[in-house]
């Protein structure tokens, strides 16, 4: 969605992470997805909402929801979101770890978008990886600053999906669906206190569901900086979140695939370089290059 400030024409964010990743001289593989098949997203979400996206004919009530109208190219970019988490988390099987610099669609309901969300990558991918037997057990982790009420939605009842959400209990949306777990958070919870709360979360998903892929909804909007973040998290300790989250996935042996979630603010460079800080957290944890997955 292109943003004006002053009648100038502001960077697209994800832009400003791929050229932030780039800046860091890290060695990379820069992959370009493929756009996800109307059939598994249709497969996931109802199948007129995924016509209506897909023919960018998304009724008005729907984009005001979603925040922005979808155009033929927002309707073609949410579907190389989706192919982008799904390669991502492929070659996270082959490599161990990989990322989209895009996705983490994670307030996309079964029959509209919402919250800047248009079609949920995470549940169709998980979706897809399972049906086509990349994976038996997926376990989503949603660290965004927002509840992950869409994927909550498109994957209850399932035994094979598992999903938790950390996220700040005072903020949207208003009606919390529910998740396999919920942790919400009070408001300027800080590092200390989330990390602790983090790490007891992990553990004990961990020692309940047996996964073998995790799919890491890596927002950075619990900053204490972003504009509709709550948490207070510092910078160290977004990447301390960040590292955690991967060592518990090595220590079980499990591949990692991230996404980017949200980020919002007015300076889309310091944006940027904030989602590409957490793949180059993610990525030297697991001791491997990024992979990021091109959208």
């Amino acid at each position: 969605m292109p943003r004006f400030q002053n009648g100038a024409l502001l960077p697209d964010k994800y832009a400003c992470v791929l050229a932030a990743l780039r800046e860091s001289a890290v060695p990379m593989r820069v992959h370009a997805p493929e756009p996800m098949a109307a059939e598994w997203i249709a497969a996931v979400h109802d199948p007129l909402y995924a016509e209506q996206v897909l023919t960018a004919s998304v009724p008005p009530e729907k984009e005001r929801r979603i925040g922005y109208a979808v155009t033929p190219a927002i309707a073609r970019r949410s579907q190389l979101t989706v192919g982008g988490t799904f390669l991502a988390a492929r070659l996270a099987l082959h490599y161990g770890y990989a990322a989209n610099i895009a996705g983490g669609s994670h307030h996309a309901l079964p029959d509209t978008g919402a919250g800047y969300c248009v079609l949920n990558d995470l549940a169709i991918a998980a979706n897809r990886l399972i049906a086509e037997g990349d994976a038996q057990r997926i376990l989503i982790v949603d660290l965004d600053v927002h509840q992950g009420d869409g994927t909550a939605v498109l994957t209850a009842g399932r035994d094979d999906i598992f999903t938790v959400s950390l996220h700040a209990e005072r903020n949207f949306p208003v009606r919390k669906a529910r998740s396999s777990l919920d942790v919400p958070l009070p408001d300027r919870t800080g590092d200390e206190t989330y990390l602790a709360i983090l790490s007891e979360t992990l553990n004990k998903v961990l020692d309940r569901f047996s996964a073998d892929l995790l799919l890491y909804q890596a927002g950075v909007d619990p900053h204490g900086d972003d504009r509709l973040g709550r948490l207070a998290l510092s910078s160290e300790g977004l990447l301390a979140r960040d590292r955690m989250v991967m060592n518990h996935a090595l220590h079980r042996g499990i591949p990692l695939a991230s996404t980017l979630g949200g980020g919002y603010g007015p300076d889309m460079h310091a944006l940027g370089a904030r989602h590409a800080a957490t793949i180059l957290a993610l990525a030297e944890a697991a001791s491997a290059p990024a992979y990021p997955s091109q959208t």
